[in-house]
C-alpha cells in the first residue's frame, strides 16, 4: 500500500465523536461544497505524505485515545490507505471509527468512486455521509448540515449515548507554530469568527516580515 496524502492530523480531542479521538483529514475532494469549512484541502494537490502504519502509530501515541475519525477532503477517494491505517491502530489499540463522505451510503456500495470502499466501509462504526449544504445547517449535532445522516454500520457506538444528530455542536481551536486548526462541526458564527482571526494573524505575521 502506497503513501496516504494527508492535509492535518490530530490527536486527542472531543469534537469529533464520543470519548477522546485523534483525526486525519485527507487532503483532495470533488465536492466543492459551497461554504466548506476546509477550502484549502478540496484541491487533490502534493501535501504530507505518509504511509499507513506510521499514520496509525502517530495517532496512537497518547494512549488515552479511544478512537479515530477520518475526515478531509474526501476519505473514500483514498479509502485503501485508510484502511490500513484502521487495521494498523486496531492491531495497536481497540479503537472506533467515526468517517465523514460526501457520498451517500448508497452510491459507495452500488458504484464505489475508487479502490478499498468496501473494505473501508467494513472497518467504519459510524459514517457520517451526504454533500454539505450550507442553507441546511441547523447547528445541531456532528453532521454539518441536516440533511447529511449518520449510520450506525457496527453498532458499536450505537448505545454510547453520544448524540450524534442532536448534540449542541463543541468546536476545539489548536494552535502550532502559526498555524492555526479548527477542530470540530463549528456553529457558522465561531467559523465565521475563527477565519476573521486567522486572516488577522497572517496579515500580522506577513507585516512582521517585510
Amino acid at each position: 500500500m502506497g503513501a496516504l496524502n494527508i492535509a492535518a492530523t490530530w490527536v486527542g480531542t472531543r469534537a469529533l465523536g464520543p470519548g477522546r479521538r485523534s483525526v486525519v483529514w485527507v487532503q483532495g475532494c470533488p465536492f466543492h461544497c459551497a461554504g466548506c469549512m476546509s477550502p484549502d484541502w478540496i484541491p487533490d494537490v502534493p501535501a504530507r505524505s505518509v504511509e499507513p502504519a506510521a499514520l496509525a502509530a502517530e495517532l496512537l501515541a497518547d494512549p488515552t485515545i479511544e478512537g479515530l475519525t477520518f475526515s478531509g477532503g474526501e476519505p473514500m477517494h483514498q479509502a485503501a490507505g485508510l484502511t490500513e491505517v484502521i487495521r494498523a491502530a486496531r492491531r495497536i489499540r481497540d479503537t472506533t471509527l467515526v468517517c465523514f463522505t460526501g457520498y451517500r451510503l448508497e452510491r459507495l456500495r452500488r458504484r464505489p468512486p475508487g479502490p478499498g470502499v468496501a473494505e473501508l466501509l467494513a472497518e467504519v462504526d459510524v459514517l457520517i455521509d451526504g454533500l454539505y449544504v450550507a442553507a441546511l445547517d441547523d447547528s445541531r449535532g456532528l453532521r454539518g448540515s441536516a440533511n447529511q445522516r449518520v449510520h450506525h454500520l457496527s453498532g458499536r457506538m450505537a448505545e454510547s449515548g453520544y448524540d450524534f444528530t442532536g448534540r449542541d455542536r463543541t468546536a476545539e481551536i489548536a494552535a502550532d507554530g502559526h498555524e492555526a486548526l479548527l477542530i470540530g462541526v463549528p456553529p457558522p458564527a465561531l467559523l465565521t469568527v475563527f477565519d476573521a482571526a486567522v486572516e488577522r494573524i497572517r496579515q500580522s505575521h506577513i507585516g512582521g516580515r517585510a
